[in-house]
This record gives structure tokens, C-alpha cells and sequence, in this order.
């Protein structure tokens, strides 16, 4: 018979941090001005982290009190805490973090190397917040090959830059992707572009690192030249040079021969003459082209301001997980604005009682797509703040996917608000985040909706007073049965 008391081990030695007369390490976290001091024991430290075993073997004692000091400017107070009761404790609560603090927490549980934290808060990240990581793609995919340790957060973004690469080519931060990114995407069969559109962007990356190259490719020495093949030499072996059209081959290839290897331009002349003929190069297959899955539509016409793409990324934010592919609701049209009329009491009228509901609106002028999802039901006879900790709203900026932004409500007492004057007033997220009103009962021809975040929801996704819409949707969510 066994006996596991590994919980009350865990408060004993929980306790054991609090310890104020044992201790014999100083950890100073933070930088100078934000610098915060922490105690703890250094057997413990030891046997719990390789990384505190190394700092404290190359530590000598600092102080009158014979104490280690250990200084690391990197992480936050407020993380490091939380990894302190980790050491001591073996447990973790994220249900009251925010993503980002999830995130920056698994970044220095890697720097200290806690591996099984850090795999454990990344696989919790992909499985449970991937409609952030989509929602913050640029950020995560740079951050995560500063020190090319995620191996699961990489792969969860090249699976969806495979399938959509403008969202990082297309990017102001492309050229300031890290090599060891760059190169992980070109090894990828089922890369979405041309071959020949993969070495454009190749040679925009490359010569970005260099910005003394000369503009004019007319004006480059052999310097030049190998200065740009050095750059690239860990990229070029991952392009399907036989699979490159001959035009593209002759107008985008030739021009940069002279940061190919010999023996792979030659041979590329001789395919280009001769296709049968063998070559010494190492020919690697094309790219897998993919077919779009997307599902049947039903009715092509089921939004005038969504497609199906919106109806995934809006589905991904509903359940935490993002796919193109699989989308778990569909969404049954309820109310039209330009088929039922825009006064707020025809919102109150039409979609009283019903309950898990998505209200999209198109902004007049700019065509930006605003939105938020309400998982209770509307109730034209209450008034007052409703509660709920699923309730969210977002944008889509020139109602472009890239674009998006998602605010999550913080304040779950005050989640939504159902007005006394249901002749003014529509939907009404937090106080005034989204919210559709007209005093002249018709929401397209007064500037009284808006749109900002204040301390209700999450993340400011747009300050954006006094505007009116084209049309406005609202949607009923229902869980497909599969």
C-alpha cells in the first residue's frame, strides 16, 4: 500500500518560502528602477532548477550574512513570484491570468529552465488560447525564435502560415524575421506561394539585412554578390529551383546567379534545354498545393458583411481554438438591418430570448467590421448590467482577417448592459465599449454608436466615437452536431 501526501508536502513546503530566518540566497529580479528582492534556499533551488544549480555554483556569497545574491533583470516581479511558489509548491493557477502574463510566464519559466512548466504553458497555450495567438501572430512568431526552444508554438505557426502566407510576408515585419523562422518555412512542403514568389521574398529578406547593398542590381560588384549568397547560404538549399518556370527562371533567377553554387546553375541551364537529361544537383520535390476545405455553403448569401473565414476566426474566439477547416457552429441569421429596418427597438423585438448570439456591424466610411458575442439570452423586459464571463467583442479592420482584434470582457459583473430605453438603445457591450444607439430610431443616419475599451474588456481595440453603419447582422450560434 502506498500513501501520497504530496499535498500537504506541497503546503509544508509553501510554507517553507515565507521562511524568513532560514533563507541563504538574495534573488534580485527586475531592472534597477523596478527592482524587486526575493529570499529563498539555495537546497532547494538546487535540486528543483539546472538553472539556479549553475547560477549558485558560480555565485559566492555576497553579503555580511554569508548569502548568495543572484541578479536577473529579465523577467518581472510579479512573474518570478509565481515561479517562486512553483519551485517550492509544484503548482500553477492560470485561471485568473491573462494570456499575455500566460505567455511572458512560459517565456521565463524557459529562461530558467523549468522544461516541464514551459512545455506544459506552451502545449496550454495551443490547446486553450490559440484565437490570441492568432489574434497576436507577428508578436508570437518573432518572440518564439529568439531563442528557438518552442518547438510546438512553431509549429502551430507555420501550420498557419502554410496555409496563409501573407499574413508574415506580406508583413511590415517580414524582413526582420529571424533566419532560423525563415528557414523553417522554407522547409515546408505545403508552403502556399509560387517557387518563384518564395525567391522574391527570399531576396527581399536577404537584402534587407543589408542595407548598404547598392538599389540598382546593375551597380553590384562580385562582393556584393557573395555578401547576399553568405546571407542567404542557409536558406537557398530549401528552393525548388527545377519546379521554377522557365520565364521566372530567366527574369528572376539569372539576374542573381552569382549566389547560386556553380554546379546548381549549370544544372538548371541544362534542365531548362534538356528536362530529361539527369543533373548532379539534388532536385527536390514541388510544393504540395492544398486543397481550400472550406465547408459547403448552404446559402451564399448567409451575410452581407461576414464570410466564412470571419465565421471561423469569430467560432475560434467562442471556443479557444482556431481552424479554418473545421468550423464546430453555424450561424443562422436572425436579424438584418437592411431587410428588417435599424431602429433599436426591432433588435429588442427580433432577438428577444434568444441566447448564444453574434452581432456583426459594417461601419460606414471605412467598411471596418465591429462586433461582440453574447452567450445569454437578450431579454427586452430587464434592464440593467447583465453577468457573464464569456462575452466578447472584436474588429476587423477593412474587414481584413490580418487585422483583427479580439477584447475579452474582464469585468464579468458588468459584461453587458440592457438599457430602459429600448428606443435608443441596441446592444450594448461593457460600459459603451460596443454599443449601437440613434436617437432618431435608425441606426445608419445618426453618429451615436461606438466603440472603445475602457475597464470592462480587455485590450483597446479601437477608439471610435459617433459613427453609423451600412447594415448590421445579428446571428444566432449553434453547435453543429458531427
Amino acid at each position: 500500500m502506498v500513501f501520497n501526501f504530496l499535498e500537504k508536502l506541497s503546503r509544508d513546503f509553501s510554507e517553507l518560502l515565507n521562511d524568513k530566518e532560514e533563507y541563504n540566497v538574495i534573488i534580485e529580479i527586475g531592472q534597477e528602477q523596478n527592482k524587486k528582492t526575493f529570499t529563498a534556499h539555495s537546497a532547494v533551488l538546487r535540486y528543483r532548477s539546472s538553472y539556479f544549480n549553475k547560477e549558485l555554483t558560480n555565485t559566492v556569497p555576497g553579503d555580511n550574512n554569508n548569502n548568495k545574491i543572484i541578479t536577473n533583470p529579465n523577467i518581472s516581479s510579479q512573474i518570478f513570484e509565481t515561479i517562486l511558489r512553483y519551485i517550492y509548491g509544484g503548482i500553477i493557477d492560470t485561471e485568473n491570468m491573462d494570456t499575455r502574463t500566460i505567455y511572458d510566464f512560459m517565456v521565463a519559466a524557459n529562461e530558467l529552465e523549468f522544461e516541464e512548466l514551459s512545455e506544459k504553458l506552451e502545449n496550454h497555450l495551443i490547446e486553450s488560447k490559440s484565437s490570441w495567438l492568432r489574434t497576436h501572430f507577428a508578436f508570437v512568431y518573432h518572440s518564439i525564435f529568439k531563442n528557438n526552444k518552442f518547438q510546438n508554438l512553431e509549429k502551430f505557426c507555420n501550420d498557419v502560415i502554410v496555409k496563409h502566407p501573407s499574413i508574415i510576408f506580406e508583413s511590415a515585419e517580414f524582413t526582420s524575421l529571424h533566419e532560423f523562422a525563415l528557414v523553417s518555412i522554407l522547409k515546408r512542403d505545403d508552403l502556399q506561394l509560387k517557387e518563384s514568389e518564395i525567391w522574391d521574398y527570399l531576396i527581399k529578406w536577404g537584402t534587407a539585412q543589408n542595407p548598404t547593398l547598392p538599389k540598382k542590381l546593375e551597380n553590384w560588384s562580385d562582393e556584393n554578390f557573395n555578401t547576399l549568397k553568405t546571407t542567404l547560404q542557409h536558406c537557398l538549399p530549401f528552393i525548388r529551383y527545377f519546379h521554377i518556370s522557365n520565364s521566372d527562371v530567366m527574369y528572376k533567377i539569372k539576374p542573381y546567379k552569382k549566389i547560386l553554387d556553380k554546379q546548381i546553375w549549370f544544372d538548371l541551364k541544362l534542365h531548362l534545354i534538356l528536362p530529361d537529361q539527369p543533373v548532379e544537383s539534388i532536385i527536390l520535390p514541388p510544393r504540395l498545393v492544398l486543397k481550400q476545405e472550406l465547408p459547403a455553403r448552404v446559402n451564399k448569401l448567409f451575410s452581407t458583411i461576414i464570410n466564412e473565414e470571419h465565421v471561423s476566426m469569430i467560432s475560434s474566439w467562442i471556443d479557444y481554438r482556431f481552424s479554418l477547416t473545421n468550423i464546430p457552429y453555424e450561424f443562422q441569421l436572425i436579424l438584418r438591418g437592411s431587410k428588417d429596418g435599424f431602429a433599436p427597438r426591432t433588435f429588442w423585438d427580433i432577438c428577444d430570448g434568444h441566447d448564444n448570439t453574434v452581432v456583426v456591424t459594417k461601419v460606414k466610411e471605412t467598411d471596418e467590421i465591429l462586433g461582440g458575442f453574447n452567450p445569454l439570452a437578450w431579454d427586452k423586459t430587464h434592464t440593467g448590467w447583465v453577468k457573464t464571463n464569456k462575452s466578447f467583442i472584436f474588429s476587423f479592420k477593412d474587414g481584413n482577417l490580418q487585422n483583427s482584434i479580439l477584447s475579452r470582457v474582464k469585468n464579468e459583473n458588468d459584461a453587458l448592459w440592457y438599457s430602459l430605453n429600448k428606443d435608443r438603445y441596441g446592444p450594448r457591450f461593457g460600459n459603451n465599449e460596443f454599443m449601437m444607439r440613434s436617437d432618431v430610431s435608425d441606426f445608419t443616419q445618426d453618429k451615436l454608436s461606438r466603440c472603445k475599451t475602457n475597464h470592462k474588456y480587455e485590450n483597446s481595440i479601437r477608439t471610435l466615437d459617433k459613427f453609423s453603419v451600412i447594415d448590421y447582422e445579428v446571428f444566432k450560434v449553434v453547435k453543429k452536431f458531427i
